[in-house]
């Protein structure tokens, strides 16, 4: 079979896939990724089924019931959406209020499986599928929290948390590597569009005989080719945004953080600036302090030393002039009772005994006298 011969899958789900002797390969692709085995009763109404020109390179789903009464979406997702995991929850919870009456109680409530096929980067991740589903476990136990026996009879189930919806995301461009699986065989013709001879699963081999490309009319071919080249453009269109859109986002984001870094660059240089000249201030000022202060210090020091020196030669010097002035009113106070004993006939001897003077000083004192 030669490469791109086989219709994609989005194409498929809108139109042959709808078909009820189609089913087959709808079984085969959810019995695989379920791991257990799926029959579609019916396909129910959804949004995706209906046709216009927006829809061509857009979202297709599909909207079955398995013979459990289970609901099942499909949904196929080429574009990119910022909020694709909340559009998952509104189609699941939709489904779920949709799909029962007002009088039902709420064990009627149905099981819902959401498949998500995306041709985009959805979320961050290393795997290509992820499956997601809810668990009750104990907070202290970590134990699972489990059916009684009469739900487990009555709901087919054993947990709690298998009675809530199941989400699985298949994000195909992720899926680089040779397929080794069932599943992965699967994911290969998701991307490829291409089956070869050797895949065995489920649902395969029915999809190579009844999507060949050849088995279309000529009108469906143009449409299908019309919408390979609206995917085409619209991949391209996207890609064009991406990287203009990063390069504006580089252009901005250099030009913020020139300015950013001129703004913090100028107030670190502010606060560096204040402390270095702060520093520098205080040594220069205390350099210059010191200089002024010795300077002042010493015309200070010569002032007050000049102003007590004064005083303290004038106190020396009153004080040495008083002590000299009695000394010498002494002396003459002495040299007169020396001359007065001696007028009145007073030996020597006895004016030393009077005067505490020595014999010779008296004898001085009288000699002088006489002359």
């Amino acid at each position: 079979m030669s490469k791109g011969n086989f219709i994609r899958f989005d194409w498929a789900a809108k139109r042959l896939l709808r078909q009820k002797s189609n089913f087959v390969v709808l079984e085969g692709f959810l019995s695989t990724l379920l791991k257990e085995s799926i029959k579609i009763v019916k396909l129910l109404e959804s949004e995706g089924n209906k046709e216009d020109s927006g829809d061509k390179f857009n979202r297709v789903d599909i909207l079955a019931e398995n013979s459990r009464g289970e609901l099942v979406i499909i949904e196929i997702q080429n574009n990119r959406e910022l909020d694709y995991f909340h559009r998952m929850l509104y189609g699941v919870s939709k489904a779920i209020t949709e799909y029962i009456s007002e009088v039902d109680s709420y064990k009627n409530v149905r099981k819902v499986y959401s498949i998500n096929i995306v041709y985009f980067e959805l979320g961050q991740g290393k795997d290509y599928v992820y499956h997601g589903r809810t668990e009750f476990r104990g907070i202290h136990k970590r134990d699972i929290l489990r059916l009684s026996a009469r739900q487990q009879k009555q709901f087919m189930h054993v947990e709690a948390g298998d009675l809530y919806p199941e989400y699985f995301i298949l994000r195909v461009d992720e899926f680089n590597r040779k397929a080794v699986t069932p599943l992965d065989e699967w994911i290969s013709f998701l991307k490829t569009s291409e089956i070869p001879e050797t895949a065995k699963a489920p649902g395969l081999p029915e999809a190579r005989e009844r999507l060949r490309r050849d088995a279309m009319s000529k009108e469906e071919r143009g449409k299908y080719e019309a919408h390979i080249e609206a995917l085409r453009y619209q991949k391209s269109v996207i890609e064009t945004g991406l990287i203009e859109g990063r390069e504006e986002g580089l252009a901005e984001g250099l030009a913020e953080g020139r300015a950013e870094g001129r703004a913090e660059g100028l107030a670190e240089g502010l606060v560096e600036g204040h402390v270095e000249g702060h520093a520098e201030g205080r040594a220069e000022g205390l350099a210059k302090g010191r200089v002024e202060g010795l300077a002042e210090g010493r015309a200070e020091g010569h002032a007050e030393g000049r102003a007590e020196g004064r005083a303290e030669g004038r106190a020396e010097g009153r004080a040495k002039g008083l002590a000299e002035g009695r000394a010498e009113g002494e002396t003459k106070t002495l040299e007169r009772v020396v001359i007065e004993c001696n007028l009145n006939g007073f030996s020597v001897e006895q004016i030393q005994v009077i005067s505490k003077l020595s014999p010779e000083q008296i004898k001085e004192i009288i000699s002088n006298h006489k002359e």
